[in-house]
Order: structure tokens, then sequence, then C-alpha cells
């Protein structure tokens, strides 16, 4: 089997493109353009094109399209005539090329018809926003995802490897034949998070047909004694994130999705939900080969639509065959090590709903009995429906007229979003009375593990009101972290917690924002784009959150120092309840002196002293690893002292404010390959490369020997778009990814009104 790119030399609309493409992210943003939890943004119809000569030795071949994603009612015709429609726009599908015009030119068109708005609660992307491949298949052998592996055993590792026609494998010296056979593999490297290794599973089906999988031998057990990993129990600190990859849209890059993965583990994640649709191949690989594991999870509605246009009006058509595409495509990857089966779905409050559920249980089961599955399930949300007071009423159900009754325009997520700020933290509670426990154990006990979205009331309680059952924290606030993770700690039967969200997005419009100029703490107006929920901002820099709980967790040697922001003298800002806190990692705030500032210092330690310019403002314990100090704002060293029990300091660390910034281009690697997609850094920062917090201003960027794909910063609340090449620093931070051309180098120029400044990438060929 011959797998080839198929990403070049499209158009859209008429308009030249490359794979993958999202058209939503270059639509104008209006306040009378869909809604907040879309992030503004139209939809539309696109039509790609892509026409290519089939070679004479494709003749008597299966050829066969992939499409990794399309969103969303994707219509896949060739020279004119209709081969498929696929409605879900988060799995992959398969088309096979029937009638090709052999030693000619043929046309593969693809419509994606996003045009029904809302169909979504956060910002989904337009088109066909992940790759495209081509199969050139022998006609009775191998194709893509035909032949599974699976480690039976660690000790001794035995790998499985089950296959629709008869193959021949080796990995590791050992070799099978046949359908269905096993292999050992003496003194084997087991792939843990530690240490991801994989082996590279050689398999051939004949001459010229063959193929190499990447595979990482791990065994997975769970209990309410715990979860482990190769017999080690492991304690899962998770991050949820949505599928787009921030100023660049829904587009997926391989390097992208590495990158993001990389600063998530950095940061002390060592799992991620792929909230709430599968996740993209990219995401997997890049997890596999750092030693991450992973959520993956099928639909973030059933029967029942939250949107008057989503999902909900194709589920009971196509579900099977969605939750297949994602058992399939997840079950060589060592890092998924759970099958979601939805998100806040209120659907089990009713036999139907629970029957649902068992029917996509049994079904992953069936297809892939080696890893559990579970759902994010909202305990309150199933309570609420149960009452007839549910929550997600925008989207009604499916019965009726499509979309009759709906107010079009409106956020889909704006009834929770509601009672979430009304009552905070306390809906953890939502799920403690015996009602609730006897209304939602039914679908519960059917899980293999049960995820709890917002329930951390439940979790002291299960040991006595159901010791047999496993379960974690499938979606939880930030600042609870501490609490949370205490819990995990203590309670064996708990194994981990995912909190919303590890990384920002677009849409949900100030979801987890705080506002300086006002208004309510959800549901933001037009131009809000951002949730503003993410610990680690669109860009890649964590902020407080983030170093909070990677204290927490026990994974930071130094004290933490994060400052809220102290260039708004005077004025409260609007918090949300998915933030505890604003602060980020900078003292810089040119401008601001005598201005009053808070800061936060995170420590394990038992007490923590806090220094400005050599002069102590004070020491306090620490309390739930955090203490917090109050003082006015002077440029300088910012430094923090811990200190044990005994009083002796066992660490410092620092915050410095800028000297001399300017714009500065600090592009993440000198060299990249023609095509690779390359992250730079443009930021207000002087020499030792620290950000001034507070002189932000527009920067143009111009690229040649590549193309600029996209350009922006971390605002939450900006008109600027970040396909233009111009837009302004945020807190001094902004950022270019440009694809590499295939010439010498890539040179990379930022320019605002009184500077420029210039970075080359060397081109490696």
């Amino acid at each position: 089997m011959q797998t080839i790119s198929f990403n070049d030399n499209w158009t859209c609309n008429g308009a030249p493109v490359t794979l993958p493409h999202d058209a939503m992210i270059r639509e104008r943003r209006s306040a009378d353009t869909s809604n907040g939890g879309h992030g503004y943004f139209p939809g539309g119809v696109y039509t790609y094109v892509k026409k290519f000569n089939t070679p004479a030795d494709w003749e008597g071949k299966t050829v066969i399209t992939e499409f990794e994603g399309v969103y969303k009612n994707a219509t896949v015709s060739l020279n004119g005539e209709t081969l498929c429609f696929h409605a879900y726009g988060y799995t992959g599908f398969y088309v096979e090329l029937k009638k090709l015009i052999i030693g000619g030119e043929n046309t593969l068109t693809v419509v994606a018809d996003n045009a029904k708005l809302p169909n979504s609660r956060w910002y989904s992307g337009s088109g066909i926003y992940r790759p495209v491949w081509l199969h050139i298949c022998e006609p009775e052998g191998l194709r893509p995802e035909s032949v599974k592996l699976t480690a039976v055993s660690v000790d001794p590792a035995v790998v499985k490897v089950e296959s629709r026609v008869a193959v021949k494998a080796e990995i590791a010296g050992g070799t099978g034949e046949g359908t269905r056979f096993e292999i050992a593999v003496p003194d084997a490297r087991l792939w843990s998070e530690t240490d991801p290794y994989l082996y590279t599973v050689k398999i051939s089906a004949g001459e010229n047909d063959t193929l190499e999988i990447p595979f990482g031998i791990r065994k997975i057990e769970w209990s309410n004694k715990g979860l482990f990993i190769n017999g080690k129990e492991t304690l899962l600190r998770g991050a949820c994130v949505h599928h787009d990859n921030g100023i660049l849209g829904a587009a997926t890059y391989a390097e992208s999705e590495y990158r993001r993965v990389r600063i998530l583990k950095k940061n002390g994640f060592n799992a991620i939900r792929s909230s709430h649709n599968p996740a993209s191949k990219a995401l997997l690989d890049a997890c596999d080969a750092l030693g991450v594991y992973v959520m993956d999870e099928t639909f973030d509605m059933w029967y029942n639509r939250k949107n008057p246009f989503d999902y909900g009006l194709d589920w009971e058509a196509c579900w099977k065959e969605d939750v297949a595409a994602m058992v399939s495509r997840d079950h060589n990857h060592a890092s998924v090590i759970m099958y979601s089966i939805g998100n806040e779905v209120a659907e089990p409050f009713e036999q139907k709903g629970v029957d649902a559920g068992k029917a996509q249980i049994d079904l992953c089961h069936r297809l892939d009995p080696s890893r559990p599955v579970t759902c994010g399930t909202n305990l309150m949300i199933i309570s609420r429906a149960a009452k007839g007071n549910g929550i997600y009423k925008d989207g009604e159900s499916n019965t009726g007229t499509e979309g009759k009754k709906q107010k079009g325009t409106q956020n889909a997520s704006l009834a929770f979003n509601m009672i979430a700020s009304v009552i905070g933290s306390g809906m953890n509670k939502g799920g403690n009375s015996q009602k609730v426990d006897a209304l939602t154990s039914p679908f519960l006990d059917a899980l293999d593990i049960a995820g709890y979205n917002y329930g951390s009331g439940r979790y002291p309680l299960e040991a006595k009101a159901h010791p047999e059952r496993v379960i974690f924290g499938s979606e939880t606030f930030p600042q609870d972290i501490y609490k949370n993770w205490g819990m995990v700690k203590k309670y064996p039967y708990l194994i981990g917690d995912f909190m919303w969200t590890g990384w920002d997005y677009l849409g949900e419009a100030g979801l987890g924002a705080w506002s300086y100029t006002g208004g309510l703490p959800f549901n933001r107006p037009y131009p809000w784009v951002l949730a503003g929920a993410g610990v680690i901002d669109i860009l890649g820099a964590p902020d407080g959150s983030c170093k909070y709980a990677s204290t927490v967790w026990g994974l930071e040697e130094n004290p933490v120092i994060a400052v809220r922001p102290v260039n708004h003298p005077g004025v409260r800002p609007s918090k949300s309840v998915w933030r505890g806190t604003n602060a980020i990692l900078s003292w810089s705030w040119q401008g601001c002196e005598g201005n009053k500032a808070e800061a936060e210092v995170y420590s394990d330690a038992a007490a923590v002293e806090l220094l400005l310019n050599g002069k102590s403002l004070g020491r306090k314990k620490i309390k739930a690893c955090k203490a917090t100090f109050k003082t006015k704002y002077a440029p300088g060293i910012l430094t923090a002292v811990a200190y044990d029990t005994a009083g002796r300091e066992v660490s410092r660390s620092t915050l410095t404010s800028a000297k001399d910034a300017k714009l500065r281009i600090r592009p993440e690697k000198s060299c990249a390959k023609p095509g690779e997609i390359v992250y730079i850094p443009v930021e207000i920062a002087d020499n030792a490369g620290i950000a001034e917090s507070n002189a932000d201003r527009k920067v143009t960027v111009s690229v040649s020997g590549g193309e600029l794909l996209a350009f922006g910063s971390a605002n939450p609340c900006t008109e600027e778009q970040y396909h233009t090449g111009t837009f302004t620093t945020y807190y001094g931070r902004a950022l270019a990814v440009v694809r590499a051309g295939d010439g010498d180098r890539i040179t990379v120029t930022a320019s605002d009104r009184a500077s420029s400044a210039e970075a080359d990438i060397l081109i490696a060929k």
C-alpha cells in the first residue's frame, strides 16, 4: 500500500489553497453574525476542487481518499458523480475513487456545508480543516487501519496482530504470519509517560504491499484500587483541550499539535481530554511520541440537540459509524487509554438515553475490549432534565421541524454558564443527593470508569455508596486543583482530574476571561473572540493558574510568582467562575509606578517571603500552596524566598522588569525543512527576553521564502484578524506561524511605526 499526501493544489470557492484549510477563520466577524459560541464568525458553503492526473500504473489498483476531517456535511464527488456524504465534522472517513480516468485528468470535488448556524457551542472552523491522503492499494491487499495491534501482556510482552488479509508481521526481530496471531517481544521496553518508547511493526501482505506501524507496548488496568499503566499506579494530571489551533483557526498541522502537546507536558500535564470530539491523528501521534495519555471523546450531543443545527440532527443515523471510525483510528495508538462516549448529555435521565449510552458502550467494547469506556457526565444536568428543566434548551429535540422553535443566534451554552456563574463552585455539589445518585446510577454503572463534570462533591461519597465504582474528574475548575488533587491522592478509586481548560480556544467568547470593561462574566458581546478559559493561552504561554497546578502536583522546585495586571488602576474586574485568578508571570508594567499590585506566590514550602528590590514585603505561611501579597508597583526585581518549617531557606525565584524593551523576533527553531510549519514569537522585550506587559503596539509582519499562515496575539477581545499580517501585541507578545518554502531561508520582518526587527530561518534540503 502506498500513501501520498493529497493536500496541494486545491481551490476553495475558486481561490488556490493548500490543505489543511479553515475557511471560517478568514470570514469577517460582526455583532450580527452567529453568536459568541462561534466567536461571532459566520458560516458558509465551501466548494473544494482538486484536479489531478492518474499514472498508468494505477490501472487495476484500489484508490482510496482519506479525509481526516471536514466541517461539516461533506459531499464528495469524482468527475461529477457523487460518491458519499459524511455529516459529522470530527471523524475521518474514506472514499474509494471508482471510475478514475487512468492516464488522464480527474476532478475531485468536496462541498462542505457549514451555512446553518449555530451548530456548535464553540468555534468549529469550516471546510477541509484536517489533512487529506491518497492510498494506492492492491485489490485484495492492505487497507488503511486494516491491521490492529494489541499488547495482550507486558511480562512477558506479547503483541497480538489482527488483519483483514493474511500478513507477515515483524517486531523487534520476532515474526508471525496469518490473519490473527501473536508475537513475543523479549525484554520489551514498555511505553509510558516517562518512557514513551515506540517500536516499528513491519507488515507485509505481499510484494510491494507493505506498511509500518509505530506501536507502544503497554498495559492498562483499572479497578477501585486505581488506574495502572504497566502495573504502576498512575494519576491523571489532565487538561481538557478543544480542537482549534488558536490563531490558525481549526486548521490541523502536525507541527502545531506536537508543539501544543510538548508545552502541555512541559507544564506538568500528563493527560489530555479531547473535548468534545475525536482528536486529530496528529495530536495522537504527538501524544504517542511524547508520552501523554489521551481520553478521546466522540460527541457533545446525542439525539437531543444543544444547538438548532448541530450533529443531534444526524446522531441517530450516524453514531455507529462515527464511534467505529474513532475506535478504529485510535486502536494502535498507545497514548489512547480511554474512550469517552459524550459530554454533558442529558439523555440518561430517561430509559431511552440509558439504552443509547449502553449501546455505545457495547459497541466500543466489541470493537476494542482493551480500553475502558467513560463519559463526561454532569450529574446536575441530568437531574434538571429529569425535572423538565433541562439546561441545554436551545437545541430542543430532534422532533418537529428543523430549528423551527429556535432563536438562531442564541448561545447554546448560555443557560449553563449563567447557572455556573451564580452558584460557582457550588455546582460541584449538584450530584450529592441520594435522589440524583439513584437517577444517574443506571448509566454510570454501565461505564467502566465514570467521569464527573463539576461533581467533586461526590468524590468522598463513592467509597460507601458505590464501592466498586472507578471515577475521575472529567471537567473541573482550575482553582479547585488543590482540593481536588488532595482527594485524588487520598481515594484510590479517584484516578485523576481534567481541568477546563488546559489551553485557551476560539469561541464561547469570554467564558473564562476577567474583564476590566464590565459586562456579564459569560456570553460576552462582540468583539470578544476567545474563551479566555485556558491556563495556557492560545500562543502557548502559561499563566498563574497553570503554575499553581504544577505546584500542587509537586512539579515546581522553586516558588512561582504571578501578578494580577496592574495597568487598570481603580477598576474592579468582572470575574469568571472558570478562573480563580488572572495573574500572569510578569513584573514589567511600564508607566504603572505606584499602582496597586497583587502578587500570588505558589509553593509547597511552609512559608514564603516576598521582596521588592531587596526590601521585604513580609513573610507569610503557605496555605493550599499559595500566599498573596499586596504592594505598589515599582520596576525592578520581585523575589520570592521559600522556607521550611524550621525557617531555613529552601529555594527562591524572581520576576524582573524589562529594560530597554524593543520589538524583537525570536524564532522557536533556526532551521526548517521545505513545507514545515514554524512558530515565530514577535515580542516587545529586552535582550534577556523579558516581555514588557504595558507597551503594546500594532505590528505588521511580512515573510519572504515562506508563507505567513497567521499572525496574532492572545487578546481575547479584538476586531483584528489573524490572516491579515497586522495585529496588536497583548501583554507584550504576539506570534507568527509560517510555512517554509523551498528556497535557502525564510526571512521574517516585523515593524511598527517606530522600529523594525528581522530574523532568518535556514531551510535544510
